[in-house]
């Protein structure tokens, strides 16, 4: 049976009929009154943040979709930042949006829906950062051994910081600690952690190493040092970093891409300081071996001065005088002696060559009878000595250079009979005839 039946349509609309502002507002005390303290359960989707800071998405399961909205001043409620696709349980309140006719999830807490959705998303980043190598054993820094001036990132409300700086005091108090606040957990946490390690490294006067503490947790509670803007600025800090987060069983990737990761807040003091206890005993064993150094030294001096007073060289000084006179006078004797051997062996080897050379003298051919001839033309002489007849003509003028003085003669005959042998002379003297031989003059 149609429903609409009986109903007179032709019938006014009675006097008093609302507006649409009044239906809306008359649904919105209706809902905003009954659901005003609503947890809801699904799948985060068709999220947008807006520039002012606040988060609209929806939550949906295989039946429905509700929209929801974070206020900028909601987020660091969350335990998690939302995400499309993470399953979360939501708490808020129901609000109508009168504008647009439309109501909405007002969020103020936000959980992941068990850690399976959570596990799987930070395998995935994990292997995402660890081919890039921010997790690579060769980007490790060793931390200074004494540092003066430490930053501690972390929330100064939390105990991590007291039990960090109790440890410090303990160990090393000569430092200077630092706090950077930053929250530690929520939406937006990581950021925020990523911003205050900027800030630490930006110290002036810079500080020596940086250490990231929190407190143990879920992995919810610790999902903030598992988001890459964290872990990245962790990779990208220019001081050595000490990431001490959770308890010794809690392992996240910004532990990873630290330079050290301690174990506990109190762990990541430990590592950072040295033990003054330590310290001071090393240094009282490094004095007692000065000591005991100086007065080795010192008796050894003492021992070596009394020889020394006692020694001959202070007793009777002029030995010395005398041995290095004694080693002069033999180097002066056997220097003598050298000289006197290289000018002997020097003059003969002068007295040699001096024998060679009057053996192949012109002066000395000359004297055994040989002469040399020259053309002699208007009073002068020919640049070389005569060796052969052919060019001469009668009435030539010669030159004869003899042993003692010259002969000018001139050509009568030329006699070019074969067979007579030349005469060859050493040197530069060519052209020679014997005395009293043939051809011996003109």
């Amino acid at each position: 049976m149609d429903a609409t039946q009986g109903i007179d349509r032709r019938a006014a609309p009675p006097p008093d009929v609302p507006g649409v502002g009044e239906v809306t507002a008359r649904i919105k005390d209706c809902l905003e009154g009954r659901f005003t303290d609503v947890w809801v359960a699904g799948e985060v989707t068709n999220l947008t943040r807006a520039a002012s800071g606040h988060v609209y998405l929806a939550i949906k399961d295989d039946t429905a979709l509700l929209r929801g909205v974070v206020w900028r001043g909601s987020l660091p409620l969350l335990a998690i930042e939302p995400e499309d696709g993470l399953e979360v349980v939501c708490h808020g309140r129901v609000e109508v949006y009168p504008p647009r006719g439309t109501y909405q999830l007002t969020i103020d807490r936000m959980h992941a829906v068990g850690t399976g959705a959570l596990e799987a998303k930070l395998r995935r980043l994990h292997a995402t950062l660890e081919a890039e190598g921010l997790f690579a054993p060769q980007r490790k820094r060793p931390l200074p051994p004494f540092p003066r001036r430490i930053a501690v990132v972390t929330s100064p409300a939390g105990a991590a910081l007291h039990d960090f700086l109790e440890t410090l005091r303990g160990r090393w108090p000569a430092a200077e600690v630092i706090v950077v606040p930053s929250r530690v957990q929520g939406a937006g946490a990581a950021v925020e952690v990523a911003k205050a390690l900027t800030l630490a490294a930006r110290l002036v006067p810079a500080v020596d190493v940086i250490a990231v503490v929190r407190g143990g947790g879920s992995l919810e509670d610790l999902w903030a040092f598992n988001e890459e803007p964290l872990v990245r600025a962790v990779a990208a800090s220019p001081i050595p970093v000490v990431a001490g987060v959770g308890h010794e069983i809690d392992v996240t990737l910004a532990d990873l891409a630290a330079d050290v990761r301690a174990l506990t807040p109190t762990d990541a003091a430990v590592r950072i300081s040295p033990d003054r206890r330590q310290v001071l005993a090393t240094v009282d064993t490094f004095e007692q071996r000065l000591q005991a150094g100086l007065l080795r030294r010192t008796a050894t001096a003492r021992e070596w001065l009394e020889r020394l007073g006692g020694s001959r060289m202070l007793v009777d000084p002029s030995w010395i005088l005398r041995d290095r006179q004694t080693i002069v006078d033999t180097h002066d004797t056997r220097l003598k002696r050298l000289i006197a051997g290289g000018i002997e062996r020097a003059r003969e080897r002068l007295t040699a060559a001096a024998g060679r050379l009057d053996a192949v003298s012109p002066l000395a051919i000359l004297a055994r009878g040989y002469s040399v001839t020259w053309i002699e033309a208007d009073g002068v002489r020919a640049a070389r000595p005569l060796v052969a007849v052919q060019g001469l003509a009668a009435g030539t003028r010669l030159v004869t250079q003899l042993a003692t003085g010259r002969i000018h003669s001139r050509v009568e005959e030329i006699d070019l009979a074969e067979g007579e042998p030349e005469i060859t002379v050493p040197g530069n003297v060519r052209g020679c005839r014997k005395q009293g031989g043939r051809d011996d003059g003109p």
